[in-house]
């Protein structure tokens, strides 16, 4: 059994990559987003980007920085099969997950302005925007070098493998393809 764990910044395609590994090669998919939506609408909060970025930060800092992701890699472990965890934010979530010699760290990266017409085109509820929201938004899930709050782009430099997905869908699915074939 692998565990794949994917880091990136919004719209940079992680989704895609998860739902590849599901379609292509019966994957089984964990979310950390639907985590953290599930307690947002237990609190009663808007779901958006700002909640998700408070509970993210509670959860990491109220138990520790791989609290989340330690529950999420216990259903992972249940499920007994390939698993990919999607949206690892935080390098305390990274050190907590690489202690599992079955983990692997996949980081994907896109300029900014690609990213920010990807999450317009795909319209889920946290995701209306401004292009300024944007950025301010990312800047404190990529920079706080805090293990407990968001920090994309450290984690994506912790990253086993760092696709930069500036092509075509079939583009980076070749290029899945033949990270698969090396892993498993």
């Amino acid at each position: 059994m692998k565990v794949i764990g994917i880091t990136g910044t919004a719209g940079s395609g992680k989704g895609t990559i998860a739902e590849y590994l599901v379609d292509k090669y019966k994957f089984k998919h964990l979310s950390v987003r639907n985590f953290i939506v599930q307690e947002i609408k237990r609190r009663g909060m808007e779901v958006n980007r700002d909640s998700m970025i408070i509970i993210a930060d509670y959860y990491r800092k109220t138990y520790n920085p791989g609290y989340m992701l330690g529950e999420i890699y216990k259903k992972a472990k249940k499920l007994n099969q390939h698993t990919v965890i999607e949206s690892i934010r935080a390098t305390g979530e990274v050190e907590a997950l690489r202690k599992n010699r079955d983990f692997i760290l996949w980081g994907i990266d896109v300029p900014i302005k690609i990213r920010y017409e990807r999450i317009k085109e795909r319209g889920e509820e946290a995701d209306t925007v401004s292009f300024e929201e944007f950025k301010d938004q990312e800047e404190r899930e990529t920079l706080s070098g805090e293990k407990h709050r968001g920090s994309i782009n450290e984690c994506v430099k912790m990253a086993n493998i760092v696709f930069k997905n500036i092509g075509s869908k079939k583009d980076l699915e070749k290029r899945i393809d033949l990270e698969i074939k090396s892993l498993l």
